[in-house]
Parts: C-alpha cells; structure tokens; sequence
C-alpha cells in the first residue's frame, strides 16, 4: 500500500485491511469529520465481528475437546458392566508345604481362657510403663493424649477384671476349623426363642481393623432374639462371627499374599460346612471388602449383602468433587451428601490425619509391630486412638478423645486385650500389606448381588447413593443413619440391626 494506507489487522487466521487512499492529500475532495469517524467505527466493527467468530471458534474447540475427554472417562468407568466373578480358587496358607492327606473338616468347640501367669506380665509390664507429657492444650491433637491414657492405665492394672471378661467372651459359643492350612475361629449364635413355623435365616458378620468378633456382641442380641429387645420376630437370624485369619484366636498365615479375596473363600467353605448354601453377609472396614469379595466370587450363594462401609475406587463421580458443591443436584446428591460431605477441604484434610497408620501398615507392618506387641500400653494407645477419632473426628478436640460417650472401657480393654493375649498385632497389621499398594481385580468388578447400605454420619468418609450404584447396581436399600461413625455394630447396635432388618425384609419382598 501506498503511504498513509493503513496496513490492517491480524487476528489469527484472518487478516483485514481498510483501504485510506481516500485520505490522501492529492485527493481534491476531503472527508468530513463525520465521514472520518463513520470509517474508523466501521473498521473497528469488523474486527470486533472477526474477534467474537475466533472466540466462539476456541470456545467451540474447547468444548469438543472437554466432551471427548468426559466421554472418554465415562466409557472407561461404565465399561466392563458384564457380571463377571472372581475365579474360586484354592489355597494353602499353613506352615510348610501342604500334605498329601486331605484336610480335616471337623469342628471343634473352643472355649477362651486366661491364667495367672497371662494376668501377672500384664501387670508386670503395666507397672514399668514409661510416658513422654503431652504438649499443653494439645487434647488428642498429637495422638492418644498421655494424661488420659493415665486414667486408661490405672482402671486396667487395679479396676478391670479380666477373667470376668472372658466368662462374658464365652457367653457365646465358639468353635475352630482348619481351613486351607489354617486353625479358624468363629462363633456360632442361634435363636433362643424361634417362634414356631419359622426358620431363622443365617447371617455371617465379617469385622475389621481393630476390631474383632467381640464388636458383634450387643448387636447379636437384636438378631437373633428381636422380640425379646423391643424388635419384631419377623425376621431371625443364626449369626456367624468369625475372626479374620490373624486375628484374634484365627491362626495367621505363614505365608506372603494372604489377602481379602483368600479370607472371603475361607469364610465361603466356613459357611458350607456348617451346612448353608444360602445365606446373607454384612461387614464394615476389612468385613466390608471381605464380604464384597464373596458376593464377587460366588454370588449364586449370596442371598444379600449389607454393608456400613464400602471402597469404591472406580468411581466416575469422585470426579465431581471440586464441582459438587455448586452443581451437587446435577451430579445426584441430596442435601445430606451435601452436609456431609462439604467443605470438602476439612473433610480432605481429615482424612490425611486419620490415615498415617495405613501407610505405615501397607509397607512396613512388622516394624511397628514390634512395638506393639511388646508393649501393653503402647499398644492401648495405638488401638484406642483409632477408637476415639474414627468414632468422631471432632472428639480430638477433647481431653479425654470422646472415648467413654459410646463406649465403656471394659468394652474397649476387652478388645485390646484380644489383641495382647493373642499376640496379634502384628498379623493384622500385615493384612494392609497384602491388600494395599496393588491392582487387585476385584476393584474393577461391579457386585451385582441385592445389596443394602447404612451410612453413618461419622464415617470416616460418606459415599452417596450415586458413589454405591457405580460399585453395587443392585442396590435395593440406602440408609442415612441418624448417628454413629466407624464402629457401627459396636456403637450403635439397635439402629445397625434396624437397617439389616429393612434391607432384608426389602430383599425377601422381591
């Protein structure tokens, strides 16, 4: 262009240029001032025009790029909806190699016992305790405050009755059974009162870490003889309570790779040979993964699957979470999900404090354990944190953790005390090892099993009723249990018996 033309405008792919000869001083003709600024505004018109086209173009490609990667995502978790099952298998878990001979299937009643000489070291070892003070103001902050845990020591050396406590464990009976190599304890409680006519229906209840079977004693009560505790007798149930292998009076395995899926097939022969070839299951934290697997492994035997926990890691909608807050009711949470599961911030955070341990136990479990095991308050301390805490978070705002508003603490040594006199610790820890840290394939098999969910308020994490449906299709019942948090069966057992009567009265309904 000749000089005093205007060169134009570059705008991506687009190039616009506004020819100014006219402003050129040998033409005889001059533009008015109007005419002038008409020209500029029409100029910067069209390239506002091109502007707003290449905008709305990236936009539009923006767009398309996000709806393929979300397409993307959607395929891959709604994938694989075909009802696959874990393989069966077998197993052998005892010391050395595993005999010719074939196993031996009886069972054997099992009593627990004690004896001055357990009874004596306890207290030995209490007496030579040695404690660090707790930082001031600290409350359960750091951990298990050590001016509570005086309290905690003092009841157990001069206070707690510990043969009292097993003539309680005993109350129930119980029985061993080796399966694949291993010696496996269980109870086995019947109805008292089975009104006539009826056939009570067998319930197997899988517990956790760090728990045990004595986390179903008061809840067994509500099962087994409902209209003798204020429930009706329309539903009765046989319950089974056994011990994880490792756990309590289960042997350990002797052996690497003894992990949720081995334990649910045990559990399944367990089942079978006390004659059930139907039955329902229920379990939280390990119990929940356990009884999971056994619905993925043989779900033609499974008449129901209840849980107060679940893990879910191939879960589109844990995607949501940064947009849930805003956009909850597009993504299928209620207001109560909204409740409890924002500011996802604290609930983020919380879960990072609550968590050290796991790490510690899916790597290096022995280490720790040698502590544990040798130390009856060292292991008190490391126990009953978990028991204030994952009960309610906020109770590590408190001098005392909380732990006497749900449980008392003949309750709680009990449990400790089936850790120490067994020395178990460090077998249970191990079973993080062997669960953690790897891609299992039950973690990508949906359970297509009829399944009913309690979800407790406290829970170390909510999962709402979207989250369960993308693990569990065949949910037919999901609970928002006015109360409660980790340690349902232990903390509220009348409202966890209530939810397992409903989800099978809905399951025996359809």
């Amino acid at each position: 262009m000749e000089d005093g033309g205007f060169q134009g405008h570059r705008l991506g792919f687009w190039q616009l240029e506004v020819d100014t000869s006219s402003y050129r001083e040998r033409e005889p003709q001059k533009k008015t001032k109007f005419q002038e600024t008409s020209a500029t505004s029409d100029a910067l018109e069209e390239v506002l025009r091109h502007w707003r086209t290449v905008k709305l173009a990236g936009v539009m490609w923006l767009e398309i790029l996000l709806a393929s990667v979300l397409g993307f995502v959607i395929y891959w978790f709604v994938s694989k909806d075909k009802e696959e099952t874990l393989p069966l298998e077998d197993g052998w878990w005892g010391p050395g190699v595993r005999p010719t001979a074939g196993e031996d299937k009886s069972i054997r009643p099992f009593k627990v016992e004690t004896s001055d000489e357990e009874i004596n070291d306890l207290h030995q070892r209490i007496d030579r305790v040695r404690l660090t003070p707790p930082l001031e103001d600290s409350r359960f902050h750091y951990g298990f405050n050590s001016n509570y845990l005086k309290k905690i020591i003092s009841y157990w050396r001069n206070e707690f009755d510990w043969r009292k406590q097993v003539e309680i464990l005993n109350k129930y009976p119980h029985f061993k059974t080796k399966i694949e190599g291993l010696d496996i304890h269980f109870i086995h409680v019947k109805p008292p009162n089975l009104p006539s006519g009826q056939t009570p229906k067998p319930l197997l209840m899988v517990h956790g870490w760090p728990g045990s079977f004595y986390e179903f004693y008061k809840i067994i009560p509500f099962l087994t003889d409902p209209k003798n505790h204020g429930l009706s007798d329309e539903h009765v149930f046989e319950v089974i309570c056994p011990s994880i292998p490792g756990y309590s009076f289960s042997e350990a395995s002797s052996k690497k790779g003894f992990n949720s899926v081995a334990t649910a097939r045990i559990f399944y022969k367990l089942m079978l040979r006390l004659g059930f070839q139907k039955f329902y299951i229920q379990g939280g934290d390990w119990g929940a993964l356990i009884c999971t697997n056994m619905a993925q492994l043989v779900p033609s035997h499974i008449k129901g699957l209840h849980l107060n926990m679940a893990l879910i890691l191939r879960n589109f909608y844990t995607l949501t979470l940064p947009l849930g807050r805003c956009f909850g009711g597009l993504f299928g949470y209620t207001e109560r999900d909204m409740e409890l599961i924002y500011p996802f911030k604290k609930i983020f955070f919380s879960l990072l404090r609550e968590s050290g341990y796991l790490h510690i136990q899916s790597t290096k479990p022995d280490t720790v354990g040698c502590a544990l095991n040798d130390s009856p308050v060292g292991l008190a301390a490391y126990i009953l944190e978990k028991f204030s805490t994952w009960t309610n978070s906020e109770f590590r705002d408190l001098e005392d953790g909380g732990l006497e508003r749900k449980f008392s603490l003949d309750d709680l040594l009990t449990g400790i005390m089936l850790y120490w006199t067994t020395g178990t610790i460090t077998s249970s820890q191990r079973f993080y090892k062997e669960n953690l840290g790897q891609v299992n394939k039950h973690e990508m098999l949906k359970v297509y099993v009829p399944t009913g969910f309690a979800a407790f308020p406290c829970e170390l994490m909510h999962l709402p009723e979207k989250w369960v449906k993308t693990k569990y299709p065949n949910l037919i019942s999901y609970s928002y249990m006015p109360r409660g948090g980790h340690f349902a069966a232990f903390e509220e057992p009348e409202l966890l018996a209530q939810d397992i009567r409903k989800f099978v009265g809905l399951q025996e309904r359809q």
